[in-house]
C-alpha cells in the first residue's frame, strides 16, 4: 500500500448532502481506526443533531462554535467572532498532527462573508497542515481559490427537495 497523501476535499453547492458526505467520510475513516475531529462553524453548541450524538458514541471529537445560521443571528459581530474562534480551534487541531481527518463543517460561510480571509487561511493550511492529514471543508458558495487548491471538489446540485412541497426537515434525515 502506498504512503497516504492528505487530501483537501471541498463539498459545496446548493444541494443537500455536503455535510452528510463529509460525515460519511469521517465514519469510513473511523472504521479504519483514523483519528477524527469535526469542527462546525455555524451550528450552535446547544444542538443535539443525530450526527453529533453518533460521534459522541463513537468517540469522535466534535466542536460546535457557531450561534446558529446567519439569517437568524441577533448579533453578526458575535457570529463573526465565533467563526474566528472556531478557526483558532481548527488551527490548533490541524497543526497538532494528532488527527488523520478533520472536517471543517460549514467553513465556506466565514470565508464567503469575509470573517476570515481566504488567502490567509489557504496560506496557513499550506504551511501548517501535516502531509498525511485529510481536511474536508463543507458549505455553499466555496470561494474559487479554495476550489482551485482542493484535491477533490464536489458540487451538490439541488434537483428536488421536500421543502418545495411543504415537508419540513425530519429527524434522522435532515438532522
Amino acid at each position: 500500500m502506498s504512503e497516504r497523501k492528505g487530501l483537501l476535499v471541498v463539498n459545496t453547492g446548493d444541494g443537500k448532502g455536503k455535510s452528510t458526505a463529509a460525515f460519511g467520510m469521517a465514519l469510513r475513516a473511523w472504521g479504519h481506526g483514523y483519528r477524527i475531529c469535526v469542527i462546525q462553524f455555524m451550528k450552535t453548541e446547544k444542538g443535539r443533531w443525530g450526527e453529533r450524538k453518533a460521534a459522541e458514541k463513537l468517540g469522535i471529537e466534535w466542536h460546535t462554535t457557531g450561534d446558529g445560521f446567519t439569517w437568524m443571528s441577533k448579533n453578526l459581530d458575535e457570529t463573526a467572532a465565533r467563526a474566528e474562534h472556531g478557526w483558532g480551534i481548527a488551527e490548533e487541531k490541524i497543526a497538532s498532527d494528532r488527527y488523520d481527518l478533520i472536517v471543517l463543517d460549514e467553513f465556506t460561510y466565514p470565508l464567503k462573508f469575509g470573517w476570515l480571509d481566504t488567502e490567509t487561511v489557504l496560506a496557513w493550511i499550506e504551511e501548517n497542515r501535516p502531509a498525511r492529514l485529510h481536511l474536508v471543508v463543507t458549505g455553499r458558495d466555496a470561494p474559487d481559490r479554495l476550489l482551485e487548491k482542493a484535491d477533490l471538489a464536489t458540487e451538490m446540485k439541488m434537483v428536488k427537495h421536500p421543502f418545495e412541497s411543504g415537508v419540513m426537515g425530519q429527524q434522522g434525515v435532515e438532522f
